[in-house]
């Protein structure tokens, strides 16, 4: 290891505001069973899947509607008390941690798909509806919603955190896919941000304004999303390489030779072994990237033979396809599940997450460098990316007490950090914000555009009681 590297700006800073009594006597008259202060209820919405360990709010409000939602933001509103969204807590970088007390709005009862107008390709749903309850909707229509983070995270925090996941090579993130928004406001009142038309040249953009503002500049209520239509044909593949850089070296030649790959991600040596372990796979356990093709039964060949040949340049061997949705569901399952195939590798340890995403010809630079740094120091961890766009993850595994592991994981996660940037690359290509990389963010976008941002916040929520404590602070 270098030198220690200053982690004081990764570490959340506590400041829980008072919640008057008079408050939660309102908040009970008004939901009754519908709000909770049961302790075990609030711990359940006050911590994620991040390692930071916070105080629960103070309440938990499910909502289950618009008018719930409004009702609830405006009583916080009127006693200036914080109120965080609450989806299905698979959040990694802290964005539901109630660092500064308040209730939580959980929208999971919100979980209706509102409306599905095939022929214009879109759908309208509730925050609550989880991305896996979307696609078993939509399909018998010939469709299917693309964005696929990984775990089933609910519509409204993907909206919220402007998810992307193994699908965005193709076809982008939330913010290219959420067209209109339904907003509950700092002041409780209910807006509207755009259409389902595709396009607009009306006014400021609000509905990219409020996707990726993870629950800083209101509480999203309901979401617009583009629909694809289902591929004619499928298939997935998997490569081994006899190195990282190998793997990287042909993912950058897939990309720039323009094959439009629907899925392209690679995973560590280490982590196979991992998700062999989980999920009782039998893959080799060398460097790999796992593919897919979407299109025509002769478009998808083509693209396939293209990207055979390009890897057998590089040493990929051991081709292996899979062509059934059987098939295919059980490769992307074990790489859904690497995450929590790495935590089981360890028990009772914890997983210290981080992303970057650098220009996709830096990309051999920034993830060897990070993987020669995460080797030198010891701390197991895995390692995953949706590398086809310059993204990928790093988890270091760590014993929560032991304070060293602790410290080393974050110097890691420093350095990679600090090296996309120099890359001209960000802090985070989907994680987001949160608590995690707050002093990252102002190193990325420079004091006056976060300064800009502060101004945004402070006039759409002058009170700052919309998830406090988050992104930058005020």
């Amino acid at each position: 290891m270098n030198a220690p590297t200053d982690i004081a700006h990764l570490l959340p800073t506590v400041q829980q505001r008072d919640v008057p009594a008079e408050f939660i006597a309102a908040l009970q008259q008004r939901f009754g069973t519908q709000c909770s202060t049961a302790l075990a209820v609030r711990e359940q919405h006050g911590r994620d899947e991040s390692t930071f360990t916070v105080p629960p709010p103070a309440a938990v409000v499910f909502a289950e509607s618009t008018q719930d939602v409004a009702d609830a933001v405006a009583l916080c509103a009127r006693h200036k008390v914080p109120v965080i969204p609450f989806g299905v807590g698979s959040s990694l970088e802290g964005h539901l941690l109630a660092v500064q007390g308040g209730i939580s709005i959980d929208v999971n009862r919100m979980n209706r798909v509102l409306a599905i107008n095939a022929e214009d390709l879109t759908v309208t749903v509730q925050p609550g509806v989880t991305r896996k309850a979307v696609n078993e909707a939509v399909k018998s229509e010939g469709l299917f919603f693309p964005i696929d983070p990984g775990a089933d995270a609910s519509i409204g925090g993907m909206a919220a955190t402007r998810a992307s996941g193994t699908n965005a090579v193709r076809y982008g993130t939330m913010r290219e896919n959420v067209l209109a928004l339904e907003v509950v406001t700092a002041r409780g009142e209910v807006i509207r941000t755009g259409t389902r038309a595709k396009k607009s040249s009306a006014g400021y953009d609000l509905t990219r304004l409020m996707v990726g503002s993870e629950g800083t500049l209101g509480v999203i209520t309901e979401v617009t999303l583009k629909l694809y239509p289902l591929p004619e044909a499928i298939s997935a593949a998997i490569c081994s390489f006899p190195t990282i850089e190998a793997a990287v070296r042909t993912v950058i030649q897939v990309i720039q030779l323009g094959v439009p790959i629907a899925r392209c991600e690679l995973i560590d040596a280490g982590t196979v072994r991992m998700v062999n372990a989980h999920s009782k796979l039998g893959l080799r356990e060398e460097h790999m990237l796992l593919m897919e093709f979407h299109g025509s039964p002769a478009g998808v060949k083509e693209q396939a033979e293209t990207v055979q040949e390009i890897a057998s340049e590089f040493g990929g061997n051991a081709f292996e396809w899979a062509t059934t949705p059987e098939e295919r569901t059980r490769l992307w399952t074990a790489r859904h599940n690497a995450y929590f195939a790495a935590i089981q590798s360890k028990p009772g340890c914890r997983a210290v997450s981080t992303d970057t995403c650098v220009p996709i010809s830096r990309l051999a630079d920034c993830l060897l460098d990070s993987v020669a740094e995460a080797d030198a120091a010891g701390l197991p961890y895995f390692l995953v990316g949706h590398v086809g766009d310059g993204n990928f993850h790093f988890g270091y595994l760590i014993d929560p007490d032991n304070a060293d592991e602790r410290r080393i994981a974050e110097e890691l996660n420093v350095k990679l950090v600090n090296r996309a940037l120099q890359l001209e690359g960000t802090c985070t290509g989907e994680h987001g914000v949160g608590l995690h990389k707050m002093g990252f963010l102002l190193d990325e976008a420079g004091a006056g555009a976060v300064d800009m941002m502060r101004t945004l916040k402070r006039a759409l929520d002058p009170d700052n009681i919309l998830n406090p404590g988050k992104i930058f602070a005020v």
